[in-house]
């Protein structure tokens, strides 16, 4: 058979699809314009395919964000930790935080709280392990990685959804607001009105994990 008749029989053929080019297709809709806007058509469509194509690798869109976070999970680093385990559970916090919010889009999915990539609970264990080091029981310490992560997961879903709504208003409800406060009713808040933007944009998410940590552990351990 010649090439031009094989190339003929083959016209109109989509491209034989891989789990692993569905993935990465997905993590670049997915951090162009978050989980929303995902669908499997739209997916199907990059990769020059069709929906029920893509049904041969994943169930739906909810095992589908499992293996994309998954697949960050996994290439994520695993840094060496302290020893001492205020400062472990500490650092471990903190670096959570700074590789969620380079990938903003896993906050977004992570607020229903159901779906997650098994691949991440490392990091989870050296939080935990590290709260158990300081003197506490395995549910005390659960209950200091659960507090930390819920900082963490509101602190950047403000951050995500406060930035693509600045993005698309160009505006900021807030500090206009803030700015027309009366000063007789809200002293305070109106005497930091001029730097109310200012300091809403720091980042003080290590002072923060710091301060919660020392109020959570015990004392002295």
């Amino acid at each position: 058979m010649s090439a031009e008749v094989s190339r003929t029989r083959g016209a109109g053929r989509p491209p034989r699809l891989s789990l692993e080019a569905i993935i990465a297709a997905a993590e670049r809709i997915l951090a162009d314009d978050g989980p929303e806007r995902l669908s499997m058509r739209r997916l199907a469509g990059a990769l020059d395919s069709t929906p029920m194509a893509l049904y041969h690798h994943v169930r739906d869109k909810d095992d589908l964000l499992v293996r994309v976070m998954e697949s960050q999970a996994r290439a994520m680093p695993r840094p060496e930790f302290p020893d001492d385990p205020r400062a472990r559970l500490l650092a471990a916090s903190t670096l959570l935080y700074e590789l969620l919010a380079e990938r903003p889009w896993i906050v977004e999915v992570l607020t229903g709280d159901d779906l997650i990539g098994p691949s991440a609970l490392w990091i989870v264990e050296v939080m935990v392990d590290a709260a158990v080091r300081c003197g506490l029981t395995g549910e005390e310490a659960f209950y200091v990685y659960r507090t930390i992560w819920f900082y963490i997961l509101g602190d950047l879903i403000i951050r995500v959804t406060g930035s693509r709504r600045r993005a698309r208003t160009g505006t900021v409800h807030q500090d206009a607001v803030v700015a027309d406060l009366d000063a007789a009713a809200h002293p305070r808040l109106a005497a930091l009105a001029g730097s109310w933007a200012e300091l809403n944009a720091r980042d003080t998410h290590r002072r923060a994990l710091a301060a919660m940590i020392d109020g959570l552990l015990p004392a002295g351990r």
